[in-house]
């Protein structure tokens, strides 16, 4: 497929503008690059990088390594087998003046080989195919403001780490170790962007200063198994199943506050449940004339601070507590994505990538709502460093057949990721 050039702010328009002689060039230089970048867009929304896949995530990497190391990058793949996932692949650029960036994306998808979802197609400059806009639209934007800089020579001196990570859309557990190199990454830097899908609100460009966290819970509930003409008396009591539908009710009622939110993802109940994690399957056994004596439930629990999730928590684990007769319950939370505030460092991130916006004549970009987009590897990085997300290809319907990515919008990104990468490292 060949993609035609798209330009949504021509490049006189911009020239008018108050942009450094430099600026012009690099923004000169994105334009320039557009057939390049739908072409590698292309190639790797093509290659199937489910999580699960750890080939398909190591030939993405094959693909972006060696442009990478075109423009003056070290890289180097540190794997994970020892959490099951293919791994992580850093580019290291050596300089020694402006703030220390670090980059991050990741190469993995949702969609696994058995997807009936696997090639990139277009219809006008709309692209449809897994992974188009989460996030392999970001790694092409992130690649062609690189390339920008490079080929401007505004590249060289510049200090800044490229982490791109193959198992963000299914983490491998545990996360002390599959997220260990990042946090070291960040622990290094001055200002991290996340090239996670850009966001709007009400119609403008917004972009993400502060995401919310994403923990797992399994919640188990056991009864007297027995005849069912014996329900709610003394020597049968309530079963399982009435046990879980309490304490997943008093959860509907009372937990409700701010920013937070609590699924339930599946339920299985009856004289036998169980739940298994590796294939996020349920299965259970029983009859109508039977008290159950099992049921399991998970779901996850996503809070805007650590502080209400530990909250949450604590006040999760009071209802489970409250049995009802002949019952037991007991509750277990799951390691996952921390939250990430909003920081005086992050709001700054802001103010410098809005001054950037003001000389394109693009969208004054807002804090976008947390509650409004999932968690991603930004959050892991963020107590170390100044940070912000939404960096990434604009689209809909990720996660989904179907996936989309606005083709037109993916060079006015990148002129403005690579004009807001070129004032971080002066």
């Amino acid at each position: 497929m060949i993609f035609r050039l798209v330009s949504t702010l021509a490049v006189t328009a911009i020239s008018a503008l108050a942009l450094t002689p430099d600026e012009q060039k690099i923004v000169s230089a994105v334009n320039a690059d557009q057939h390049a970048s739908f072409a590698l867009l292309e190639q790797i929304v093509d290659i199937n990088s489910g999580t699960l896949n750890p080939a398909g995530v190591r030939r993405v990497a094959d693909v972006l390594r060696p442009r990478f190391e075109e423009l003056g990058f070290s890289c180097r793949w540190i794997a994970m087998e020892e959490v099951h996932r293919a791994g992580h692949m850093v580019c290291e650029h050596t300089g020694s003046h402006g703030k220390r960036v670090l980059l991050i994306g990741h190469m993995d998808t949702v969609f696994e080989p058995d997807s009936p979802f696997q090639k990139l197609t277009r219809n006008g400059d709309i692209g449809t195919g897994p992974g188009a806009a989460d996030m392999k639209g970001g790694l092409a934007i992130m690649l062609s403001a690189l390339k920008a800089l490079h080929d401007t020579h505004t590249l060289e001196g510049v200090n800044m780490t490229v982490f791109l990570t193959g198992d963000e859309e299914r983490p491998g557990e545990p996360l002390s170790i599959a997220r260990r190199d990042l946090v070291q990454a960040g622990k290094h830097s001055d200002a991290a962007l996340e090239f996670e899908a850009g966001v709007q609100t009400a119609g403008h460009d917004a972009a993400s200063i502060t995401r919310r966290s994403a923990y797992g819970w399994v919640l188990t509930t056991s009864g007297k198994t027995a005849h069912s003409s014996g329900i709610f008396g003394k020597e049968s009591g309530d079963g399982a199943i009435y046990e879980m539908a309490r304490i997943l009710d008093h959860f509907q009622q009372e937990l409700r506050e701010p920013g937070l939110t609590y699924n339930v993802g599946l339920m299985a109940g009856g004289t036998k449940a169980n739940f298994d994690q590796a294939t996020a399957t349920g299965s259970a056994f029983g009859k109508p004339n039977v008290i159950p004596a099992e049921a399991q439930a998970v779901g996850d629990i996503r809070t805007v601070t650590d502080e209400q999730y530990q909250r949450m928590q604590q006040r999760m684990r009071q209802i489970v507590s409250q049995h009802l007769s002949g019952t037991s319950a007991e509750i277990q939370f799951k390691e996952g994505y921390p939250a990430m505030p909003e920081t005086a460092g992050n709001k700054e991130l802001l103010r410098e990538l809005n001054a950037v916006n003001r000389e394109l004549g693009m969208d004054i970009m807002e804090p976008f709502d947390p509650v409004h987009r999932g968690a991603g590897d930004l959050s892991f990085v963020s107590p170390y460093v100044a940070s912000i997300s939404g960096l990434g290809a604009y689209g809909s319907g990720a996660h989904a057949p179907g996936e989309t990515i606005q083709l037109a919008r993916q060079p006015e990104q990148t002129r403005r990721v690579a004009l807001f990468i070129y004032r971080l490292t002066r």
